[in-house]
């Protein structure tokens, strides 16, 4: 079946790809929590990364997929560089530089928007008034759920980490929208494995320029490690991949709206963290942008 075909009639399964994808990626922000005391961050993540090549490399043999020509390889290997090296590197640095979960949430939080703009203008998706209405709706949930957990005095707020921030968000709507106009047709296997070297080299040149390569191996870490590893970077890229090749780009980049909130949900759950009406509203808010932007089915082209 062609690439063309399969946009047209995607699996059924698909329509709850963003719920199931929601509820994964947030639980990365507990993992960022439970291994950042005890792990530099860009040495964690070229461990994590690099323990997904083999996995993805050995699910490629499984299952006979065909590897992609070497132009497609290299396009691959950009889009991990950015999606997972520049962006989660960014992420895991800011936190362990000290900025509250709060801020950088907020700052991630504008990744829909971003990813809209770039996507109408160099894919032509077609955002219109009711989108770009969800998408700011969207991003005033994300200030509600993250409003009472904001603290701007913290040491970890300052010009570098801001910018910092800002670069990993950008990294991941370029990331997205390069992913739909280069790397639909690549097999998402076979291109989720040179995707992950790229992920590597990214994270891993940074450790060797700024890292002593500690990780401290103690329960939380090991949790943090396989459940990252295997959930997330196996699981939850592939979905997010997925969503990307049947959907227009700022329609699936609206599902991150609901991230913040299920991370709080989680950690109200897991931690016993408060959870005020504003942060509920704030959730009702996001879900009722992300209903707006995905009507009537959230994966036509």
């Amino acid at each position: 079946m062609t690439d063309h075909a399969t946009q047209n009639d995607p699996p059924r399964w698909l329509a709850a790809a963003p719920i199931f994808f929601v509820l994964l990626w947030a639980t990365g922000f507990v993992g960022a929590g439970l291994s950042m005391p005890h792990s530099e961050p860009f040495t964690f993540l070229t461990a994590r990364f690099a323990a997904v090549i083999p996995l993805m490399a050995a699910l490629a043999v499984v299952l006979r997929a065909p590897w992609p020509a070497r132009a497609d390889a290299l396009n691959a290997i950009f889009v991990g560089a950015v999606i997972h090296g520049v962006y989660l590197g960014a992420v895991f640095w800011v936190v362990d530089r000290g900025m509250p979960t709060g801020v950088s949430a907020l700052i991630v939080g504008l990744q829909p928007l971003i990813t809209a703009v770039l996507a109408g203008w160099i894919l032509g998706d077609d955002v219109r008034p009711r989108h770009w209405f969800a998408l700011a709706l969207g991003l005033g949930g994300v200030v509600l759920v993250v409003w009472p957990k904001l603290n701007l005095s913290g040491s970890g707020i300052n010009p570098v980490t801001i910018a910092a921030g800002f670069v990993g968000v950008t990294a991941i709507s370029l990331g997205t929208v390069y992913q739909k106009r280069f790397v639909t047709g690549v097999n998402l296997v076979t291109g989720a494995v040179w995707q992950y070297v790229g992920a590597t080299l990214a994270v891993g040149l940074a450790a060797l320029m700024l890292e002593d390569g500690i990780i401290i191996w103690n329960r939380d870490v090991v949790i943090a490690f396989l459940w990252l590893t295997l959930v997330l970077s196996v699981g939850a890229v592939s979905l997010y991949m997925v969503m990307i090749r049947h959907g227009q780009v700022s329609k699936v980049s609206t599902v991150f709206y609901l991230v913040p909130a299920i991370a709080a949900l989680i950690a109200w759950f897991m931690f016993g963290e408060t959870l005020t009406l504003l942060q509920i509203g704030g959730m009702a808010v996001c879900a009722l942008a992300v209903a707006i932007a995905t009507r009537p089915d959230p994966f036509a082209s």
